[in-house]
């Protein structure tokens, strides 16, 4: 399936809008099922603090909530490769 222009220019919409919030907000604060999710996916080998952490949340199956921190050039990365697509979706033929 090849795109056409109505697709480029609402998929440069929504990673530039997606950029936007990156740039907006400064920190994430997972639940504490996602957390759970991420903890229990995590394949990372753990530190001596980290895993008296573990041993802690598997004994009262309580975690603190995960808080991701976007860098800033993400938001920046996102905005600028909206905003080629979108001009490009403008550089293209109208449909028929």
């Amino acid at each position: 399936m090849e795109f056409n222009r109505n697709q480029y220019f609402f998929l440069g919409a929504v990673i530039l809008f997606i950029g936007l919030q990156v740039r907006m907000v400064s920190a994430y604060v997972l639940t504490e099922d996602a957390t759970r999710f991420l903890a229990e996916r995590a394949h990372v080998s753990a530190s001596a603090p980290e895993q008296a952490l573990v041993s802690f949340s598997s004994e009262t199956g309580l975690l603190p909530n995960k808080v991701i921190r976007p860098p800033e050039w993400l938001g920046w990365c996102l905005i600028s490769i909206g905003a080629v697509l979108m001009l490009h979706s403008l550089a293209m033929p109208r449909p028929a």
